[in-house]
Parts: C-alpha cells; structure tokens; sequence
C-alpha cells in the first residue's frame, strides 16, 4: 500500500513554510490539570463551538474530571511554554441499532479545540488525523462529528476529509469511513506518539531548567540579600 493510502488527506508536517511542525501526543491521567486549564482558558464563543453549547467553568470541571483515560482517547499539542493549544477527544460508544454506516460494534465521534494564538497552524487537522488513524488501528471504521454550522472550522477540516456532511437546525453531523489497519497505519501511529513523546520531554526539561535558573542568585526573581 501507498503511504499516502494511510488516510484520506494529505497533511504535512508543516502546513506552510514559516508555520512550525505540529507533534500530537496522547495524553494521560497526569494531564488533566493542563486540560482543565486549555479548557477553562477558552472565551465563551469557543466554548459554544467546542460544546455545541456555552459551558460555565463548572460544567467543565465535571467534564474534565468525568474523562476516561482508559475507555477514551485525548490528545494534545503543546507550546514551546509547556501549555496545551489543542486538544482532541476521541470519544467510543457501542453502535446504535439505527446506526447504518458500520456493522462494527464500537463507533468514535471526535471533538477538538484550539486556542486563539494557535489556529491557523493546523494544529486542529493534525488531531484529527491522529484520531482518525487511531480509530482504525482500534478497528473502527466509522468516525463522527458533531457540531454547530457555523463552526466553520471543524466544516472545513471535516470537508477536507472527505466527510459526509449533514446540516439540520443550525447543527452538523458528519462522519467519515475509514480504510482497516495495516502495517503502516500503526508504524505511522507509533511513530507520530514517539516524536511527540521526544518533543514533550524535550519542552518539559527546558521548562524545569528555566525554572532552576530563575532561582540562582541574579538569573530572575529570588529574595533579595539584606
């Protein structure tokens, strides 16, 4: 098989020429303060688009804190500052009985958000993508995705996958069948979590040197000698 058969679009490491690469890690139980923080930090219109509906920083916490890290899948990309800019949840359920686009047993449906200072980066399509082939390397074919119409973000990124799209009452449904696993769909998984793992160590150990720093006599804000 071709590569590029890995998944419906081609998505580049880098999206233009000055625009950085974007590494996707799967995120864990140890995370979800840094969850809760992303989430807390969105303006009210992004909750809107996120949620379909606007959530106070309570129902969010609930949210966050009802997260199953061992039924579910979240991703995340990371700033240079160690904060979280985007996050993908890759939520399964089992198929409804009027469910007629698989005959597989579990479906997936796929929520994400981005930050203000991180769109235009592609760090939204690169979760996706990540969900994506971690749904068929889990033997999912059917991948879906709510959200409002004039989410016009998730529309495209979603048209750009090859979605079937359906619009009613100023919502969107869309999902999107994908091909089985093969052995490049899961090289290309693990290899995308192992870069990514690299580069989160890589920001974390230059996050806990600049802290270190910031403590020694005339490198940042210490007590001043009397």
């Amino acid at each position: 098989m071709n590569p590029t058969d890995i998944f419906p679009i081609n998505f580049n490491e880098h999206s233009g020429s000055n625009k950085p690469a974007v590494y996707v890690k799967e995120l864990s139980e140890k995370d979800r303060h840094r969850i809760l923080k992303h989430f807390l930090a969105l303006e009210e219109s992004d909750r809107l688009l996120r949620f379909g509906t606007y959530l106070p920083d309570p129902m969010i916490e609930k949210y966050v804190n009802g997260l199953d890290f061992s039924r579910d899948k979240v991703f995340g990309v990371l700033s240079r500052n160690f904060r979280l800019v985007g996050v993908g949840h890759l939520a399964f359920a089992p198929r409804s009985e009027k469910d007629e686009a698989t005959d597989k047993d579990t479906v997936a449906e796929f929520g994400v958000s981005v930050t203000k200072s991180a769109r235009g980066k592609g760090v939204g399509a690169k979760l996706f993508e990540r969900g994506a082939i971690h749904c068929r390397n889990a033997d999912v074919d059917t991948l879906y995705m709510h959200c409002l119409s004039s989410n016009q973000t998730m529309i495209h990124i979603a048209k750009k996958a090859g979605m079937e799209i359906q619009r009613e009452y100023g919502e969107a449904d869309a999902y999107l069948k994908l091909l089985p696993a093969d052995a490049v769909s899961v090289l290309k998984e693990a290899v995308q979590e192992q870069v990514a793992a690299i580069d989160y160590s890589i920001k974390a150990n230059t996050r806990a040197a600049v802290k270190w720093l910031r403590h020694l006599p005339g490198m940042g804000n210490h007590p001043e000698k009397k």
